[in-house]
């Protein structure tokens, strides 16, 4: 049986790209490799391998080839404006990209001479995680041969990237002390670092983008040039923002206090928003900067961290995202009912108003406060205000901040049941379940967290953090402090 031209060249690129998955170079470089390697054997004029972002927003560009400099800085690709049939794990093929909506920048394809783009998942654990795209300057219809041909390439890309970042894991995680190791059923979600820039053109920029790591802030490094100036059709003049942060949709530009820099930058600055008015961006000194932190939440004025916290592990971003997701889930599988929702205070205020604003269901709200007694050896739960109404033959969440030993959450959850209600399950923001000791049953879990105390959200330590936007470890010098002090 004869093979047909294209699957011959189909054969060698697999070859090629499996031979490059293997090697030794930098994650990026075997990205652009393999990119390339795509465009010739679908003989197409260029390739995009990009990733997902953690929340699942959009496209950020870890390899390519064959594309322009200007094209690729085109902006961040939002996952559920362009082509979103490929987060479905779909192989989506776009003939005409000048007559398809799902393009979300028609103009820069069309200067870019794009008429046709082929676009397939990258799979991990049955999730997707990016994309790759291959790009034509004519009309083309794909075959299923070709689409194969990419959806492999995806997989064999999306191996090659779960690999480094495995490697990269175990390379950090040897060099600790055993107490400060990883679990490997902790690796993170594919975010590899070493796609971010290994240098950066001002010592601003890097302590701009560690403070933002910090707060889990999710950023881009120059992700977009914007013509200013042009003669003759060519670009004689551009300006390429330092970070797009897409948590708030804004671009910044940082600048230190030297004032024809200054002048310069502000100049760029008004040209951008004239020719682009859709653009929201800012100039920033160091203090501006911390300013706008705060303004969002972010972290106090006048301090890179917040005093006392070793580390964020949770953003404002993630857990309003995982909050308004369990209130989907709670407003589904309660329709038609009337929901009571109980707290426990003081911890849960935070988490507990956020999430009965995102369910879309009659809620009743009541509050239970309980308190300690006893010695270190054996401790009594007491409470110390109980429901203001019957919960009788009603349906009851119990909303929890956090449960660990599950000994608290058990009590009161025994003292609820012998008001007979119609059901009763728990909804926890926190799930410390390395500390369990008594089995309760948790119908909706925010996120699992490490054997670690963590504040903020609500979450308190000697009465301080509850207001702090994200949830946080303390640093060990402080907890150590405490309890020289206790």
């Amino acid at each position: 049986m004869k093979t047909s031209k294209s699957e011959n060249g189909y054969y060698g690129g697999l070859k090629q790209i499996a031979k490059v998955a293997n090697s030794t170079l930098p994650l990026r470089r075997i990205l652009s490799s393999i990119a390339k390697s795509t465009t010739k054997a679908m003989r197409a004029n260029g390739c995009s391998i990009m990733l997902l972002n953690s929340q699942r927003e959009y496209l950020t560009v870890a390899g390519a080839y064959g594309l322009s400099d200007s094209y690729l800085r085109k902006g961040p690709l939002l996952a559920h404006k362009s082509l979103p049939g490929i987060l479905d794990g779909k192989v989506v093929a776009v003939t005409d990209a000048s007559k398809n909506e799902q393009i979300q920048y028609p103009e820069v394809a069309k200067q870019e001479k794009i008429i046709s783009i082929l676009g397939a998942p990258l799979i991990q654990n049955e999730e997707v995680v990016g994309e790759i795209r291959v790009y034509t300057h004519e009309p083309r219809q794909y075959s299923q041969a070709d689409k194969a041909f990419l959806l492999t390439v995806g997989n064999i890309s999306a191996t090659t990237m779960e690999r480094a970042e495995l490697y990269q894991m175990l390379s950090t995680n040897y060099k600790k002390p055993i107490t400060e190791r990883t679990e490997l059923g902790q690796i993170p979600k594919l975010a590899p670092s070493s796609l971010r820039p290994s240098s950066f053109a001002h010592p601003s920029e890097q302590e701009f983008s560690k403070l933002l790591d910090f707060y889990r802030l999710e950023w881009l490094y120059e992700p977009r040039a914007f013509p200013l100036q042009q003669e003759s059709n060519k670009v004689t003049e551009m300006f390429t923002p330092d970070f797009y942060l897409p948590e708030l949709d804004l671009y910044v530009e940082l600048t230190t206090l030297k004032q024809s820099l200054i002048t310069e930058k502000n100049r760029k600055l008004r040209r951008l928003k004239e020719l682009y008015p859709e653009i929201n961006i800012k100039l920033l000194t160091k203090s501006d900067y911390l300013r706008l932190l705060a303004k969002y939440g972010y972290g106090p004025i006048g301090e890179a961290k917040v005093q006392g916290i070793n580390q964020v592990l949770f953003s404002h971003s993630q857990i309003q995202h995982r909050v308004r997701t369990i209130a989907k889930h709670i407003s589904r599988d309660y329709a038609g009912r009337h929901l009571v929702l109980v707290g426990i205070l003081k911890g849960v205020i935070c988490f507990m108003a956020n999430l009965m604003q995102h369910i879309s269901l009659p809620v009743t709200v009541e509050f239970m406060a309980i308190s300690y007694y006893g010695d270190d050896t054996e401790q009594v739960v007491k409470i110390t205000k109980d429901l203001d109404s019957s919960i009788t033959g009603q349906d009851v969440l119990m909303i929890e901040d956090i449960v660990d030993t599950g000994m608290t959450l058990n009590f009161v959850l025994n003292h609820l049941s012998t008001h007979n209600p119609a059901s009763l399950h728990v909804c926890t923001l926190l799930d410390k379940s390395v500390r369990r000791l008594v089995h309760v049953p948790l119908k909706y879990i925010g996120f699992e967290i490490p054997d670690e105390f963590v504040v903020g959200y609500g979450l308190d330590y000697q009465g301080k953090f509850r207001n702090l936007p994200f949830i946080g470890t303390l640093t060990p010098e402080l907890l150590e402090r405490e309890l020289e002090e206790e």
